[in-house]
């Protein structure tokens, strides 16, 4: 499998998100936004999801381990790195996930939370996410989407969107994502697809797979064909030409007007 990669921050604060890729393996991770707010943890989102990242790599080097496992074994590794850090603080720094591994006849992939993973098949396309994050606290999230970016009062509703976020995080009555406790891996999706049934796969952050399913401005045949054209860089420059044409949020509401974006593109 040939995996091209590219990562870019949204605007001038540090990456959240992580990409890596080797031949057999492609993982993308999305740090979640802190709002400000305290995490609990001297450590940023930066540095977390680079060591979850690092440990995903080395515990699945098998090719016969779950991916599941690997997950549940990276996230208790990363929080054995930081003890002294207050890791039961809803907001202690975590992730979505998403993992792609080929085999020898099979494609195995993860998901955890809203960093999709899209198969292209002989006919069709196959988008894997786990969207339970868009159905806690609507009202909330209006709010936030009813002003303009880089406004006072968008910044104050998103701090108070995230602060409430943060209580259903991890939980049943919520979404879940990669954090300090390694149960979070159950809740992921899992699967495998026949590798005659794949031609390529993109792992996405969605800072990315917006300019598809929110922005509306791409097709995933759009997607893919620009991939195998430019590669991953020139797809994340389409995503910041089409955000440019809305720097404020008026066409599309949203949390920031460019989000992190990461695509490990794998072609067999």
């Amino acid at each position: 499998m040939r995996v091209a990669i590219d990562t870019q921050p949204g605007g001038a604060a540090p990456n959240e998100d992580w990409v890596a890729g080797t031949p057999t393996l492609a993982i993308v991770l999305d740090g979640l936004s802190t709002a400000g707010l305290d995490t609990g943890c001297r450590h940023g989102v930066p540095w977390y999801v680079a060591h979850l990242g690092s440990y995903l790599v080395a515990a699945l080097a098998d090719p016969e381990r779950p991916l599941t496992g690997g997950l549940a074994d990276a996230i208790e590794r990363v929080a054995a790195q930081h003890p002294e850090c207050d890791l039961n603080n809803p907001g202690t720094p975590s992730a979505t996930v998403a993992i792609l591994r080929q085999r020898e006849d099979s494609f195995d992939h993860l998901v955890l939370a809203d960093s999709p993973i899209v198969l292209e098949g002989p006919d069709d396309y196959t988008v894997i996410t786990d969207l339970r994050v868009d159905e806690v606290l609507p009202e909330l999230r209006a709010e936030v989407e009813q002003y303009e970016t880089h406004t006072p009062e968008h910044e104050a509703a998103l701090r108070r969107f995230v602060a409430a976020q943060r209580q259903t995080r991890n939980t049943p009555a919520g979404y879940w994502v990669a954090a300090a406790h390694p149960e979070a891996a159950e809740q992921a999706l899992a699967g495998s697809a026949p590798s005659k049934d794949v031609r390529a796969v993109a792992v996405l952050s969605d800072g990315v797979s917006r300019v598809v399913t929110e922005y509306v401005m791409a097709t995933w045949p759009d997607v893919f064909a620009r991939l195998r054209t430019k590669g991953p860089r020139e797809l994340i420059d389409t995503v910041r030409k089409v955000e440019a044409t809305d720097p404020t949020g008026r066409r599309w509401p949203r949390y920031k007007s460019g989000d992190d974006a990461s695509v490990a593109f794998c072609q067999v």
